[in-house]
């Protein structure tokens, strides 16, 4: 598939996106030009709706799958091109955007043809001519006359004709195509090429591998077409097995707590990269990045997300998409781990943030970070068991490990972790199974009497569904049954069946007798 790049030029303006051969947005100028390209591409592959809002939101590389007419893609939107150095911020999102073009197919280059061709512009176009991959300029926010002048002036960047667009209108996405389509096509020829010479050179191998003798003794290599035996349902083509393209469906994780706890710096030591921007600045994650990753054997999509603050101090529009976008991540995610601080660890904002994920009825792991800098470890894990007890009864047994993602240390434990609470999230019980456990239940401590003085009975139990696990009771006058009944079954549930620290959920059907 080929990747496209979208660059832009000035302060990091909103992603663009593009996905099918490998192509990369560029950042362009002030104001939203390539996070809109790649929402009117790619919007239903998860461009973010930020990228409409003001410029300079995008920070880190955002993927998405695009589609052009029969063009595929992945589409990579980057920040704005900045001149700084890698010790501030707006010079770690450049290093991002240069690793991005690396990767990339084709590169497209984004200005504001109302603004014209400023000397930014200029400058960033230079770099990009010496850029070893091809570059296409797109010339934005070309809608109605207003931006002719600009259109003009693209001729002097030197990068050949400029496309003229309007991302949000989604005009001139035609000359867009007709500009990818060689570059695609090319890039398709390679790859079926590459697919055939590694069978080729595969099959060769085999056959150097393989014993030139047959079954019954004689050489292969004596022997005509017609005298091999098929045995039945074979014929003289190469037998094809039937795979799932899809492969595994990969587990999706999501990494959610406060501002800097080290969410960021925690996906990148796991990856084994600086893919996602990092550094000592709280807040420099604003969209929810999902980045794919295998570990164990196993598929995980690890989910970046911004630091949630207190509601209270939450006053512009930006933050609140960051935080409307975090909460989606979680609502998306199978697991979800709570990055703590160790020396911060369990305040109001973090208990906030378990019971948003115990209330979506996603897994939860607690991962208590920067372990390496805590002063008084003994009393972290302590503060951490009470708060736990005392304000997240309704799921005991939620695994918490210890971590340093800065050094690393304490990674496979998570993981294990979170493969634990997946596994639990995922179990199915037998209807057999769950109404022998009900009616020992029922015999140790008997349903209570109704409002009206008659005794309550549960005369069936069933698991509606998993992920995460439901199960449907069916009684006699549900509206009447206790609270504290209610705990008493799911905790029941929770010992006997394996499913600490998960979200358990109970359905009370009335029957259909209005005697009973």
């Amino acid at each position: 598939m080929t990747s496209w790049l979208i660059a832009e030029d000035r302060p990091a303006g909103p992603a663009s996106p593009t996905r099918g051969f490998p192509c990369s947005p560029l950042p362009s100028s002030a104001g939203p030009t390539s996070a809109s390209l790649l929402c009117s591409i790619a919007w239903q592959a998860g461009a973010s709706p930020s990228c409409t809002i003001c410029p300079g939101v995008t920070r880190d590389r955002r993927e998405a799958p695009g589609r052009l007419a029969d063009l595929s893609f992945r589409i990579v939107d980057t920040a704005g091109l900045e001149e700084a150095g890698p010790e501030v911020l707006e010079g770690r999102m450049r290093q991002q955007t240069d690793r991005a073009l690396t990767e990339a197919h084709v590169a497209l280059m984004l200005i504001d043809a109302r603004a014209g061709v400023t000397p930014l512009d200029a400058h960033f176009a230079d770099l990009l001519r010496k850029a070893p991959i091809p570059v296409i300029l797109v010339a934005n926010k070309c809608e109605g006359g207003a931006g002719k002048g600009g259109l003009y002036e693209a001729y002097g960047l030197g990068l050949g004709d400029p496309v003229p667009l309007s991302a949000e209108h989604g005009e001139g996405l035609g000359v867009l195509y007709d500009a990818l389509r060689p570059f695609h096509d090319a890039h398709m020829a390679e790859e079926a090429k590459a697919e055939a010479d590694a069978a080729y050179a595969a099959l060769l191998a085999a056959g150097a591998q393989a014993r030139d003798v047959g079954p019954d003794g004689a050489a292969l290599d004596a022997l005509e077409p017609d005298d091999i035996e098929l045995a039945d349902g074979e014929d003289n083509d190469f037998a094809v097995e039937a795979i799932d393209p899809r492969g595994e469906r990969p587990i999706q994780v999501a990494i959610v707590g406060r501002p800097n706890t080290g969410k960021s710096t925690l996906i990148n030591r796991l990856l084994g990269e600086e893919r996602l921007v990092t550094g000592p600045e709280a807040g420099v994650t604003r969209d929810a990045i999902a980045v794919d990753w295998g570990w164990g054997g196993r598929r995980f999509r690890l989910v970046d997300t911004a630091g949630l603050r207190r509601k209270a101090r939450i006053e512009n529009s930006l933050e609140k998409l960051m935080v409307a976008e975090t909460l989606n991540a979680i609502r998306l995610a199978e697991v979800c781990v709570l990055l703590l601080d160790a020396n911060m660890v369990m305040d109001r904002q973090d208990l906030t943030i378990a019971r948003m994920v115990v209330d979506e009825g996603r897994a939860l792991v607690i991962g208590v970070n920067k372990w390496d800098a805590c002063t008084d470890r003994g009393a972290t894990l302590q503060r951490v068991a009470d708060r736990l007890e005392s304000s997240l009864a309704q799921v005991r047994g939620v695994p918490n490990v210890t971590l340093s993602a800065l050094q690393g240390r304490g990674l496979d434990q998570l993981m294990e972790a979170v493969l634990l609470v997946h596994g639990r999230w995922n179990r199915r019980v037998s209807t057999s199974r769950l109404n022998r456990w009900l009616q020992g239940m029922l015999e140790r401590h008997p349903l209570p009497l109704g409002k009206h003085g008659r005794r309550l009975k549960i005369r069936y139990a069933t698991q509606a569904k998993i992920r995460p696990p439901t199960f449907a009771l069916f009684m006699t006058r549900p509206d009447d049954l206790p609270e504290s009944y209610v705990r008493y079954l799911t905790s029941g549930l929770r010992e006997d069946f394996d499913m600490a620290g998960i979200p358990i959920r109970l359905l009370f059907r009335a029957t259909k007798n209005p005697y009973a």
